[in-house]
């Protein structure tokens, strides 16, 4: 899956509930390239799911959960790629 279309799909799924690993369930907003979740305050960049997809590219096997994905926000990036089938 590309960044774009991952996006597109992220921007077609705004404030639905998703899930993260502990059941804690969240929605978010897009503007622009940044991802608005309601449990934070920051916010999540659209490079920050390209690096996620890019270390599931380069070793699938070593992404086992987000704290394998080592970025910012990785139990959200997780929870919105495990919902779309990514991982």
């Amino acid at each position: 899956m590309t960044i774009d279309t991952l996006w597109l799909l992220m921007t077609e799924h705004q404030n639905e509930t998703f899930y993260t690993m502990k059941k804690l369930p969240f929605t978010y907003t897009i503007k622009g390239g940044e991802l608005f979740v309601d449990r934070r305050s920051k916010s999540i960049t659209r490079a920050t799911f390209e690096q996620a997809l890019d270390k599931l590219r380069e070793n699938p096997d070593a992404i086992t959960g987000p704290k394998s994905l080592n970025v910012f926000g990785a139990p959200y990036v997780w929870a919105i790629l495990k919902t779309f089938q990514v991982v």
